[in-house]
């Protein structure tokens, strides 16, 4: 295969994963808590920042490059993916049930059927049987690892520490103390994986939960935003789209012009 043509293939290949990143921030504008994705896209030299033990020659060029892959010098390729966990805007909604979390690297924990998963959305509601739930109908967890169960019949409020209190039916003027939210943080949150929608879990041995009691901020009536930001992505998109367009230009050089003249070229001898 002629590198050049391999070489367009690659990086149009990138320029495709990039623009699935960027239509998926952009499709999650509007959800909750919902942190942005980005990619990284490496050429040879941080391949071998990483890889330079392991390579059989100390040549830290095109030669040493040749152990990686053949077309490492050349071929851009997506080395990294991450998740951006910078905090969203706050948007007031009035609704009790909806909390934020103000300071960045909390989440909320919910019990799913694949286990315990953590997420910053916080537009919680209840069910039939009085149970705070998510919007997928996973339970929310206490800081006893129990399911919350709130009185339907009584006015509930949720101070900023997380814990939420009911109405005393009898005297108006007190509160009973119902349940606290379990809100976890992580050392690094970088080794979370995003799953399913809107929610992380962890990688064993690698991001295990560490409980924040007293290290938060709760806003009753408050959500999150997303933290993506329309016009960045925008101008990202418009970037992508554009050197799609110019790595289709150099293959179709490759194919038609270049090898077009090559064959004419090799017909003239023939003859």
């Amino acid at each position: 295969m002629q590198t050049g043509f391999y070489s367009n293939t690659g990086g149009m290949v990138t320029q495709f994963n990039r623009l699935d990143v960027i239509s998926n921030n952009l499709a999650n504008i509007n959800t909750a808590g919902f942190k942005r994705d980005d990619i990284v896209i490496g050429d040879y030299m941080r391949l071998y920042k990483e890889t330079h033990d392991v390579l059989p020659i100390r040549n830290h060029t095109r030669e040493g490059s040749q152990h990686l892959n053949r077309a490492t010098t050349r071929v851009p390729q997506v080395v990294e993916e991450y998740t951006d966990h910078d905090i969203g805007a706050m948007l007031q909604t009035g609704n009790p049930l909806d909390v934020a979390l103000q300071s960045p690297n909390l989440f909320f924990v919910v019990e799913t059927p694949n286990g315990v998963r953590y997420t910053r959305d916080g537009s919680f509601k209840l069910d039939d049987e009085g149970y705070l739930i998510a919007k997928e109908g996973f339970r929310v967890l206490s800081a006893d690892n129990a399911a919350i169960q709130l009185p339907v019949d009584r006015k509930i409020t949720l101070n900023s520490e997380g814990t939420f209190y009911a109405q005393n039916q009898e005297n108006l003027l007190e509160q009973e103390e119902i349940a606290a939210l379990r809100i976890v943080r992580f050392d690094n949150p970088k080794w979370l994986e995003k799953v399913g929608h809107n929610y992380f879990k962890s990688a064993e041995g690698y991001a295990e939960p560490i409980n924040a009691e007293g290290q938060f901020l709760t806003a009753q009536g408050f959500l999150e935003k997303s933290n993506v930001n329309a016009i960045s992505e925008m101008t990202a998109l418009i970037e992508t789209n554009r050197l799609v367009g110019m790595y289709q230009k150099a293959m179709d050089t490759h194919m038609n012009e270049i090898n077009g003249d090559a064959i004419n070229k090799l017909a003239a001898i023939k003859a």
